[in-house]
């Protein structure tokens, strides 16, 4: 009964009283963020011993590639390189510190906003819709993750070294710029994190019937050669970074491929 008289309510909230509840809510979800995005500020080596690992020559990522390569048989280890980070304004490096604190907050804080903005729409959902959106939810934001850490792990270190390195002429000393290191990071973060949604994209597309498992599947060449395309755009200009991209996007499509069926079925 008192759910039932909770739905009522919400029923009959009037649209400014919805407004409100939004206030409300965005209101929590800035604190939240800003509470965490002072902790990191405050933790500055903490944050940018993480932020500044994958630019070193001895990233785990790198570690892990030669004991993987060791353990079949081959003898292979990564060349030390050094890559200077420079400032060239004078209070770039804190600027850079505060807009990275805030987007760490943000990052953070996304778990909260996400249990948020289901709070907010579960009164308008029928009980078999708040069980499909709790496990949409919960799918979306492990995407997000996995596409974060992949970003974190294989493709920014990967990247940077290559065009960190990359001289045209030893006469050429390559120094990056605080700002650019961090806009690319973020740029590539974000962006894989969202394009790691493409399995969730094409479950809303064959529950609507816009897409059948037969169209994907007829045109997975065609698909192949868009996915490149995207990679090419997102990721920094080189070869390696490319492949290391274009490989799981095919995958995340095979994976869309079974999603369709699932549905379908």
């Amino acid at each position: 009964m008192p759910q039932n008289r909770h739905k009522e309510n919400q029923e009959l909230m009037t649209f400014g009283g919805h407004l409100e509840v939004f206030r409300q809510m965005i209101f929590r979800i800035l604190v939240v963020a800003g509470v965490i995005s002072m902790v990191v500020f405050y933790f500055k080596n903490v944050t940018w011993n993480i932020l500044l690992a994958p630019s070193e020559w001895d990233f785990c990522t790198y570690r892990w590639i030669e004991n993987i390569v060791c353990s079949i048989g081959m003898g292979f280890h990564f060349e030390e390189y050094h890559v200077n980070l420079i400032a060239t304004d004078l209070s770039s490096q804190f600027m850079t510190h505060i807009s990275t604190a805030c987007y760490m907050g943000l990052l953070g804080a996304s778990p909260y906003v996400l249990y948020e903005l289901f709070h907010f729409i579960t009164p308008a959902l029928y009980e078999n819709e708040r069980q499909y959106s709790v496990r949409v939810a919960g799918t979306i934001y492990l995407l997000f993750i996995i596409g974060v850490l992949m970003s974190y792990f294989i493709l920014f270190p990967i990247s940077f070294r290559f065009l960190g390195t990359y001289s045209v002429s030893k006469r050429v000393v390559t120094n990056i710029t605080l700002d650019s290191y961090i806009s690319t990071f973020i740029s590539l973060t974000l962006v894989m994190g969202i394009v790691f949604q493409l399995p969730v994209i094409v479950f809303f597309l064959a529950k609507m019937e816009i897409i059948t498992k037969e169209l994907l599947s007829q045109y997975r060449r065609h698909a192949f050669v868009i996915i490149m395309m995207i990679a090419a755009i997102i990721t920094p200009p080189d070869l390696m970074t490319l492949i290391l991209v274009t490989i799981p996007l095919y995958l995340l499509y095979e994976i869309s491929i079974r999603v369709v069926a699932w549905v379908e079925h």
